[in-house]
């Protein structure tokens, strides 16, 4: 680990049990202020590396290192300072519906802050402002359309300044528009904050837009990084085949199975 990253993976290996392994020797390198995409295709670890960062799992072999800290999940106090310095930006955003757009933004700061209510107004209105939703502070969640409620889950992300901000999926179900405006408040939150983003996604177009560098896992292994143009310039197949998204390539459609004449019971 270097002075300049913010986080490593180091030869980490990972699987919910024996008989599948999710992250197969993986190592990575998070730079400070950076952004990094994580790209692959559905089920090929990216969800699950957040959450080993996270401190969620602890993996099998190898360790996570957090600004030179090793991570230790049974140690529930290093845990909750660790992640007092991270925001998380959920896949499907996970607001509390019950509560305003406002107090979807105060819950981290009341939960982790004795700051008073007139300075959280404050924060969460200049929170919320960022994200272009001052506007909507007293809406419902069921009153906000699927791109406001991404951009309320991010302006919660970023409410405690966090020096980590981990988006799990942030184009999904978006519209072009929506999915342009997510990929700029990315992209400017970031540079104005100076805070280090992973982006784990499948959308190869917008994370080439905004990231500074990108790693791309298959089959739980780093089949290739660098920066956006390195990575349009491999030969590597599946790189080539993923960045092009071409159906033919070495990665498979199918899921491994046994013949289908045998899966229904045919014999020959």
């Amino acid at each position: 680990m270097t002075p300049d990253d913010l986080i490593t993976v180091e030869n980490v290996t990972f699987g919910y049990d024996v008989s599948r392994t999710i992250l197969e020797d993986v190592s990575l390198r998070f730079g400070r202020g950076r952004i990094t995409a994580i790209m692959g295709g559905s089920g090929c670890g990216k969800t699950t590396l957040l959450r080993l960062i996270g401190g969620v799992h602890a993996p099998n072999r190898g360790r996570v290192v957090f600004d030179g800290e090793p991570i230790d999940t049974r140690n529930r106090e290093q845990l909750y300072r660790l992640r007092r310095r991270l925001g998380m930006l959920f896949q499907f955003g996970a607001l509390f519906t019950d509560l305003t757009v406002f107090e979807n933004v105060a819950f981290p700061l009341r939960e982790h802050t004795r700051l008073p209510e007139p300075m959280i107004r404050d924060i969460v209105l200049m929170k919320l402002n960022a994200v272009g939703l001052r506007g909507a502070a007293q809406l419902r969640i069921a009153e906000v359309s699927g791109g406001m409620a991404r951009r309320v889950a991010l302006a919660r992300a970023i409410a405690l300044d966090p020096e980590l901000i981990m988006y799990d999926e942030p184009f999904a179900g978006l519209d072009p528009i929506s999915m342009g405006v997510a990929a700029n408040l990315i992209r400017r939150l970031n540079d104005a904050t100076g805070a280090t983003s992973l982006i784990v996604s499948h959308d190869v177009q917008e994370c080439f837009l905004i990231s500074d560098y990108a790693y791309l896992i298959s089959s739980g292994r780093i089949v290739g990084h660098g920066t956006p143009a390195e990575l349009k310039a491999s030969d590597d197949p599946e790189v080539r085949q993923f960045i092009r998204g071409e159906p033919d390539g070495p990665v498979p459609f199918h899921y491994p199975a046994t013949p289908i004449a045998e899966g229904f019971g045919i014999r020959p």
